[in-house]
């Protein structure tokens, strides 16, 4: 694999490069040869001309390109309106094969299948690689799609954009369509001799404490902990409604974790109703944490993907980087995170609206983020394993004020989280049995039986559930004779196998101290056949517990299914009435009622 990169000067030059490349072609083992063209304007009469030129002067050549925020060349932020890289493949077995489709919101999902169907009859793919308009689409469902690719198909790849970023007006082209501004470009690369691997990076770290997603739709963030999304910016951050608010939250994009991975959310705008508009769509009920960046702990980030990438020994390397991080560094200093790539093998892209990247089965829209494609033709030589050249000196040995002043905000935040979570434990849990109080048992009977209610009352059959309670037999005798220490033994001993057996039956199960030697046991989705065998389960297994000097115990248990439209204290009192049948029956015994 051998790249050749350069800036579009004028036709003359142009026409003498390709032909240089041509020349060498010529003289070596080529199989396929592919043009990556990206423009940061958007002069459709200058991309068609350097299309026109290269289809004359390389007509077997492959063609794909987009507009963007600004481009990389040789690891850098090249500031050259145009910019060409060609990569030539060299071992006969590498096959590349181009797709173009018009894209919308209404047919994304389709786009999605057609790629897949191709991929399914296309053998020798490896990778799709992708350049897209995203104008006025939400690219959750096509994502989601995406994920029936083969589990071998590695996905990657950037959105056009505008130089221009309130601007929303981008297009992609290709040799097999046409310019447009609402289309999708795929470039599916394979073959027996052809390796890739891909990754991405964000440096952003996670600050603070989490923050429940209460109310969003689409790229619109409405709620946070039930108000309004911007008021974490203002209230945190001091971050002002005004024209500098993109700018001001760029350092500080929101970190959730989405298929299994920690993605970035950027806000572009606050609207009055204190809504923010997200760089891609977000979920509700999802946890959210403001994340910081700070350039030295970004670019430790990127040494340590360079040292990682440096055993694969790239032959080139393709970057799709966000264009919030060309603005969080600025044109002069944005080469800083890629350079170090550029050591490894020639370094190319664009920066995007928005970054794609397959990993674990899922295809994410990533933000804030640099996706990184490395591609070699043959087996590793071990021989050119490259030297990164690392971002080291940045650092000299130090850590940066804002990194240390984040890991201490951090871990004020985890103690006084941790201080809370016991807090609410506290207020929930019985201290003596570790099983729940009568008061969250009794918040949860509730729960289940209104949930159940509700579907009885809507014509659906409603959710079955059970109640077990149960008493220890002549439990005043075990604290008279041997002691309370004992007694709270005894106790401690039934409510853990409680939890065992209830847990193992029915998972999401309930156990609950009712009361002194009382407990109470909610089954979800459980009928009374089931509930009266894990009863006589618990008085059969409660009776050979070994309490040492004390005597073996007995249990005397009832068990009820709920009635539709039964009120909670009904319910309650009927499996009350169960449990002492079996007191006056003579105890240790399981009574259905």
């Amino acid at each position: 694999m051998r790249q050749f990169q350069f800036p579009y000067e004028n036709e003359d030059k142009f026409v003498n490069s390709l032909r240089k490349i041509k020349q060498w072609c010529n003289s070596s083992v080529t199989s396929s040869v592919l043009f990556q063209i990206y423009t940061y304007t958007l002069n459709r009469p200058k991309v068609e001309t350097v299309c026109a030129i290269i289809e004359k002067e390389m007509p077997d050549s492959y063609i794909i390109g987009c507009s963007t925020s600004g481009n990389i060349l040789f690891g850098d932020y090249c500031f050259s309106e145009v910019v060409v890289v060609c990569t030539v493949f060299e071992y006969f077995t590498t096959k590349l094969k181009l797709l173009q489709f018009p894209i919308n919101q209404e047919n994304a999902n389709e786009v999605a299948n057609s790629l897949i169907r191709e991929v399914e009859v296309t053998p020798w793919c490896k990778c799709v690689m992708c350049y897209t308009t995203m104008r006025g689409i939400s690219t959750s469902d096509f994502c989601d799609e995406l994920k029936n690719l083969p589990d071998h198909i590695q996905f990657f790849g950037g959105g056009a954009m505008n130089i221009d970023m309130n601007s929303n007006y981008a297009f992609v082209f290709s040799s097999v369509g046409t310019i447009s501004d609402h289309s999708i470009v795929f470039a599916l690369m394979g073959g027996e001799d052809f390796n890739v691997e891909s990754t991405y990076l964000t440096g952003w770290k996670p600050l603070g404490r989490n923050l429940l997603v209460t109310k969003a739709k689409g790229p619109v963030l409405y709620e946070l902990e039930g108000k309004p999304a911007y008021e974490t910016y203002y209230k945190y951050l001091n971050i002002k409604n005004d024209e500098h608010f993109f700018k001001n939250t760029l350092e500080f994009p929101f970190f959730y974790e989405h298929n299994g991975i920690n993605i970035l959310r950027a806000p572009t705008a606050a609207m009055e109703d204190g809504s923010l508009i997200m760089t891609a769509d977000m979920e509700e009920n999802v946890k959210a944490r403001i994340a910081y960046g700070d350039p030295w702990t970004i670019l430790k980030n990127v040494d340590e993907e360079a040292l990682k990438l440096k055993d694969f020994i790239p032959e080139a390397l393709f970057v799709f980087s966000c264009a919030a991080r060309k603005t969080f560094w600025g044109e002069e200093e944005a080469g800083k995170e890629t350079k170090p790539f550029q050591s490894l093998a020639p370094t190319s892209g664009f920066y995007t609206s928005g970054e794609f990247l397959r990993t674990n089965g899922n295809v994410n829209q990533h933000n804030v983020t640099l996706v990184i494609a490395a591609m070699r033709e043959g087996k590793r030589n071990l021989d050119k394993i490259p030297e990164a050249e690392l971002n080291e000196q940045e650092f000299s040995g130090s850590v940066s004020m804002i990194n240390r002043l984040a890991t201490f905000i951090q871990a004020a935040t985890e103690e006084l989280e941790e201080a809370n979570e016991q807090l609410r434990l506290a207020a929930i849990i019985d201290g003596l049995t570790q099983v729940y109080n009568r008061r969250e048992i009794q918040r949860r009977i509730i729960e289940e039986v209104d949930e159940a209610n509700k579907a009885y009352n809507s014509g659906s059959a409603g959710k079955e559930n059970c109640l077990i309670m149960m008493d220890i037999d002549d439990f005043k005798h075990v604290n008279d004779a041997y002691g309370h220490q004992k007694g709270d033994e005894v106790l401690q001993k039934l409510a853990e196998m409680m939890k065992t057996i209830a847990t193992q039956n029915v998972p999401g199960s309930s156990v609950g101290r009712w009361g002194g030697e009382e407990f109470m046991i909610l089954l979800p989705d459980t009928g009374v056949k089931k509930a009266s065998v894990i009863a006589e389960l618990l008085r059969v297994n409660f009776q050979t517990i070994d309490f040492g000097e004390a005597p073996s115990q007995t249990i005397s248990v009832g068990v009820t299914q709920m009635i539709s439209n039964e009120d909670p204290d009904t319910y309650c009192m009927r499996v009350d009435t169960a449990l002492y049948q079996g007191k006056r029956n003579g105890k240790n015994q399981v009574v259905i009622c």
